[in-house]
C-alpha cells in the first residue's frame, strides 16, 4: 500500500514559493497518473522530481510548463495560477522561465549562436549585434568555447548539445529553470561538469532550478530537496540524506545497489563550483 501524501510545510511564505501545486490529479481515461499531488518549490533552490518508470515525472513537468493540463487541482508558477490563462498571459509567464529539454530541441538549420539568440529575436527589440553579444555571453556561461557558436547542432557531442540547449534556456535571464534529464546519455566527465554548472547557476544567478533526473550523483551533489513519485502519489519530499533513511519500498531502490551506495559515498565530497571567467551581459 502506498504511503499517504506528505503534508506541505507551512514554513515557506507565499513570497518564498516559485511553484505551488495543490490537489493535482491527472487521468488518461481510466488510467490514473497523479492523485492529489501537493508540493512546493522555494525560491533559489535546486529541486528534483524522481520516480520509477511510468510514475508521471514527465507528465508533471509538462503540466508545469503549460504543455498539458491536469485533470483537476491547481498549479501556481511564479505566483500565477496556470488554470484558464489567456494566450497573452501564458506567453508572458513563459518568458519568465527557461526549459532545457532532454534531447536539446535545437533547430538543426541554425548555428548554435543563432539558436541561443532566437528567443531574443522573437521577444525583444534588440539589434542583431546586441543579440549576438548576449548569445555569446550565455554560451560562455555554460562553459562552451566561442568557436562552438558557429557550429550546427549535428556537429556537437551530447554534452555540448546539452550545454548549448541550456544556453538558449538562459537567453532571456529567466527566474526559473526547468531541466529535463540534464545528464542523460553523458559520459562521467561531462556529467560531472553538469553538476558544477547547476550549482554555479543557482549560487551566482539566484535561479530556482527544477529538474527531472535519474542521475544519482547529480541528485546527491546539487539538490536541496527531492520529490519522489510512485503509485500515482507523492511518496515523500526531502533532502537526499533524509530520503535515504526512509523505509519505503518505492524510495529504497534509489539508495540500494552499487550505484546508489557509490553516489552516496561521493556526496561526502561535494562539488566546489569554479569561478566563471566570463559573465553574461
Amino acid at each position: 500500500m502506498a504511503s499517504p501524501p506528505p503534508t506541505v510545510s507551512s514554513s515557506a511564505t507565499a513570497t518564498d514559493l516559485v511553484i505551488d501545486i495543490s490537489d493535482l490529479s491527472t487521468r488518461f481515461g481510466d488510467h490514473v497518473v497523479h492523485r492529489n499531488i501537493n508540493l512546493q518549490v522555494r525560491r533559489a533552490e535546486v529541486f528534483a522530481i524522481i520516480g520509477g518508470s511510468g510514475s508521471g515525472k514527465s507528465t508533471l513537468l509538462r503540466e508545469m510548463i503549460l504543455l498539458q493540463q491536469p485533470s483537476s487541482g491547481h498549479i501556481k508558477v511564479l505566483g500565477v495560477d496556470l488554470k484558464g490563462l489567456s494566450r497573452e498571459a501564458a506567453l508572458g509567464l513563459r518568458l519568465r522561465w527557461g526549459v532545457m529539454f532532454q534531447h536539446g530541441g535545437l533547430f538543426g538549420s541554425l548555428t548554435v549562436l543563432e539558436n541561443i539568440g532566437l528567443p531574443l529575436r522573437e521577444h525583444t527589440k534588440l539589434s542583431d549585434a546586441e543579440i549576438d553579444v548576449i548569445a555569446a555571453a550565455k554560451l560562455a556561461l555554460t562553459g562552451l568555447k566561442p568557436e562552438v557558436g558557429a557550429q550546427y547542432p549535428a556537429q556537437l557531442s551530447g554534452g555540448m548539445m546539452k550545454r548549448a540547449s541550456l544556453a538558449r534556456a538562459l537567453a532571456l535571464d529567466p527566474e526559473l529553470l526547468f531541466l529535463d534529464e540534464p545528464t542523460a546519455g553523458l559520459d562521467p566527465q561531462s556529467a560531472g561538469g553538469a553538476d558544477e554548472l547547476v550549482l554555479r547557476l543557482r549560487d551566482q544567478g539566484g535561479l530556482t532550478i527544477v529538474m527531472i533526473s535519474h542521475d544519482l550523483d547529480l541528485l546527491w551533489q546539487v539538490t536541496d530537496r527531492v520529490a519522489v513519485l510512485g503509485d500515482g502519489t507523492l511518496q515523500a519530499v526531502g533532502a537526499m540524506a533524509e530520503l535515504s533513511q526512509m523505509d519505503n519500498p518505492l524510495i529504497r531502490p534509489f539508495f540500494e545497489g552499487a550505484r546508489g551506495r557509490a553516489a552516496q559515498t561521493a556526496a561526502q565530497h561535494p562539488v566546489q563550483p569554479k569561478e566563471s571567467s566570463s559573465k553574461p551581459k
